[in-house]
């Protein structure tokens, strides 16, 4: 038996074993490819990892792709190419993940390689940079050019030079890439591709004294020696006040910041070259984290009884639920249940992700956070830089952060061992991705990735959408509501004003009636700050000849150019274009151009105009595109030097103010009329959001002003006395009766073409074969959406509506995606783009 088994690994041993892997490439195919993985790299390779990989005709390109299966079979339609590198030792992407990305890549009906594209930063992806190098086979057979031959001497001194080098050596006057053109003609030099990753550590240059001078003997010797040298000595002595290695030699190893020396004005720089040329110091580099390492916890979270309650009935829920919605209305304490609960969860030794709606909610809560947890805590948002989010996406690999809160994004991050996931703010919009693919919703892709990792979830929101409370009616999720302001903080009073009675009485002026302006002149007096939310930035909607009635329109979408009086500019928020603001309408000639309508940036002029002395500050996309912007403006409200803080929907979620006594809120019926099924309860959530950031100090009722030509629309009693209940008895009623979420699943096609016809003619196929098998109640549209042309692009949209736990969703959508591809491959309408848009909002 033992000859048999010896005979048998000798065969094995003899027979050369070819390994491929399967791998996911950040490219918008929907399938995996296989590469040959070089013998060298076998034992090394593992699932999960990255490599660099050729790709495209000649290998034009190289791509980073992760490794999803490891295997010996060749595939069978096209010759495997090999594996480049590897750039990982240990895997980056978790088994999790991966599992994660073929879900959604199925789910949300796009390819798995648009869900890696998304997920992994991009300092995790290599970049490429063409260089160019001499090539020594050649051997001058053909005429070059006295340039040429300048050029090719100077690059024998170099092993590659890059383009942009080439350029500096050769002038801004030559032609670069036709040069280079003759030259690889020629053969005399060989262009390649430099790959090389984006993300770079941070380093920090050190200084220390050489560890000759670490023992005490020769350390004296060595100050005594400088006695005749005091600007050197006086060097040596100045680095043993920053680091006392008399007392503990090893503190040496550890060494200085060399810019503290180079920036103390008081010693002289040209003695501290001297010193280190000399050999008495020697410099180092060592990695420093971009993100504090020092900072502890400071502040111990103490709960209410009614906190206490809560979190104890969402403990008990846990017990037989995986997923707790909690009903706890504005300013009640929600944070610091969450806190508790993300402790106990970190002692059980268990990963904990805290997901935020937006980077403005971030900013605020962050710094509650790092009070409790110092620097265990990881931070994760698009405002990061590439190097910041690859190190907290290590730090996670590595164990160095088990709590991580962040924006959508974050679901992506590489967990392994999560305990419990909370989404704060669950029926924010903003976790919807609407571009581009994959378009997932991060609450329900959190759902999907608990349930992997037999995590929790808690859902946390004020005004929960109604498809989460209607399950948690229905008992598939559990129900925690927590109706008690923290602090015995009482709800402000919420008044209606009638600003058509007001334009009557002719008692407006310019946006505001006569009753903010009365509050927000009180709420000076008493040195108390204000909040004053209209969900339009930019100073005017539009431009508008009173003459002719032309109107300023954007000449790559179907919508009128926004004002912004800052920059002195007509803007297009769907497309970015700018123009200049003409002095005269250039329709008709007349100089009658106004703006109509307004936005944060006029309120902001306004209220300068009104009250000189106040201290405005808007808060909206145009003041927020700088990465610490968000931070500065909440911290200068919070710090009481601004009075009047002016902005659109970030200002409405979940931020927290002691001084905030008076909210103004401007254009509420437009939100209101919306068309759009959802718009009732989303001017709902909006308004009382918004609602709830006045009077959260016990002690003190806020007041809410709201605008509208009619105080008596149903919706607006609902918001004055805060019935959520209500709210959704009238709309689940109606979602019923018209077959909409949560009774069904939507999904919105959005075919697009710069040919209106061709546009239209691929969206009455497709609604035509969809219909045939789905039926007509299943399928409306072909429909134009409101603004139809963007970018230059015609949109028609289609909407499927399935219902729940009747059709097998994934067969439709398989069905969809085929009708898709037909439509695709069609000669005449390869041209067409169709973007499937699954849980559409």
């Amino acid at each position: 038996m033992e000859n048999q088994l010896n005979t048998l690994f000798s065969s094995f041993e003899s027979e050369e074993i070819t390994f491929f892997a399967d791998l996911i490439l950040p490219i918008p195919v929907p399938k995996l490819f296989t590469y040959r993985v070089p013998r060298g790299m076998a034992d090394i390779l593992k699932i999960g990892a990255r490599v660099i990989v050729p790709f495209g005709k000649k290998n034009s390109r190289v791509l980073t792709a992760v490794v999803a299966k490891l295997h010996n079979s060749p595939p069978t339609a096209y010759q495997a190419r090999y594996i480049s590198e590897v750039l990982d030792e240990y895997p980056l992407v978790t088994g999790y993940q991966l599992e994660l990305f073929r879900w959604m890549a199925e789910y949300y009906m796009c390819c798995i390689g648009d869900v890696m594209n998304v997920a992994l930063p991009s300092g995790l992806k290599i970049s490429s940079q063409s260089k160019v190098q001499f090539n020594p086979d050649f051997d001058y057979p053909e005429l070059l050019t006295e340039f040429e031959e300048v050029l090719l001497t100077e690059l024998k001194k170099h092993p590659a030079l890059s383009y942009e080098e080439l350029g500096r050596l050769a002038g801004e006057s030559t032609n670069v890439p036709a040069l280079i053109k003759s030259l690889v003609g020629k053969k005399a030099v060989i262009v390649f591709e430099e790959v090389r990753e984006k993300y770079i550590p941070k380093m920090v240059r050190k200084i220390r004294l050489h560890q000759n001078y670490e023992e005490r003997e020769q350390l004296l010797a060595l100050i005594q020696q400088l006695d005749k040298l005091p600007k050197q000595q006086e060097v040596v002595m100045r680095y043993l006040r920053h680091v006392p290695m008399q007392r503990d030699p090893s503190l040496n190893q550890k060494g200085l910041d060399k810019t503290i020396l180079n920036q103390d004005d008081e010693l002289s720089q040209s003695s501290l070259s001297t010193l280190v040329k000399n050999g008495v110091f020697e410099t180092f580099e060592v990695i420093q984290p971009r993100f504090s390492d020092n900072l502890a916890p400071q502040v111990e979270i103490r709960l209410t009884d009614a906190q206490q309650a809560a979190a104890n009935q969402i403990m008990q829920q846990f017990a037989h639920q995986n997923i707790v919605l909690f009903h706890g209305i504005t300013g009640s304490g929600k944070t610091e249940i969450y806190i508790d609960l993300i402790q106990q969860a970190l002692l059980g030794g268990s990963q904990v992700l805290y997901l935020l709606p937006e980077i403005a909610l971030t900013a605020q809560i962050v710094v509650r956070l790092q009070r409790v947890f110092g620097d265990k805590m990881g931070i994760y948002h698009s405002k990061f830089s590439d190097n910041e989010r690859v190190e907290v996406w290590k730090g996670v690999v590595s164990g160095q952060y088990q709590f991580v809160v962040g924006v959508r994004s974050s679901v992506f991050l590489p967990f392994d061992n999560l305990g419990l996931i909370i989404v704060d703010e669950e029926h924010e919009t903003s976790y919807k991705q609407h571009d581009p693919a994959p378009r997932y919703h991060a609450r329900d892709v959190a759902i999907m990735l608990a349930h992997w990792q037999q995590a929790k979830v808690l859902l946390g929101s004020a005004t929960p959408s109604l498809e989460t409370y209607f399950q948690a009616k229905q008992g598939r999720y559990g129900l925690v509501e927590l109706f008690q302001r923290f602090g015995d903080a009482t709800l402000p009073n919420i008044v209606l004003v009638n600003t058509q009675q007001e334009k009557r009485q002719k008692t407006m002026k310019n946006e505001f009636s006569s009753a903010l302006l009365g509050a927000l002149e009180m709420n000076l007096e008493r040195k108390e700050q204000s909040i004053l939310f209209q969900n339009r930035r930019g100073y005017s909607p539009y431009m508008q000849c009173e003459d002719c009635d032309w109107t300023a329109e954007c000449q790559n979408c179907a919508v009128s150019l926004t004002y912004h009086q800052r920059d002195a500019e007509l803007r297009c928020h769907y497309c970015g274009h700018k123009e200049a603001v003409p002095r005269t309408c250039p329709s008709c000639g007349s100089t009658k151009v106004r703006t109509i309508g307004f936005g944060t940036e006029k309120l902001e002029d306004q209220l300068q105009i009104i009250f000189p002395s106040s201290r405005v500050l808007r808060m909206d996309l145009d003041t927020t595109r700088a990465k610490n912007a968000y931070q500065q403006i909440i911290q200068e409200f919070e710090g009481g030097q601004v009075d009047i803080l002016v902005g659109t929907q970030m200002i409405t979620k979940g931020l927290d103010f002691d001084n905030v006594s008076l909210v103004g809120i401007f254009d509420a019926d437009r939100l209101i009329h919306f068309p759009d099924f959802r718009a009732t309860e989303r001017a709902f959530q909006m308004l009382t959001q918004v609602s709830g950031r006045a009077g959260r100090r016990a002690g003190r009722q806020g007041t809410v002003l709201i605008q509208t030509n009619n105080p008596q629309q149903p919706i607006l009693q609902k918001i004055i006395t805060n019935d959520y209940k209500g709210l959704y008895d009238e709309e689940i009623q109606e979602r019923q009766d018209f077959n909409y979420p949560p009774f069904s699943r939507l999904i919105k096609l959005t075919i697009r073409h710069t040919d209106k016809l061709i546009s239209h003619q691929a969206a009455e196929r497709l609604a035509a074969e969809l219909t045939d098998v789905l039926g007509s109640s299943r399928v409306l549209g072909p429909e134009e959406p409101l603004v139809e042309r963007i970018r230059n692009q015609f949109l028609f949209d289609i909407l499927i509506k399935i219902e729940r736990d009747k059709v097998n969703i994934k067969a439709v959508k398989t069905y969809i995606q085929d009708r898709i591809n037909d439509i695709l491959t069609d000669k005449g309408l390869r041209q067409v783009s169709i973007v499937a848009d699954v849980d559409c909002l």
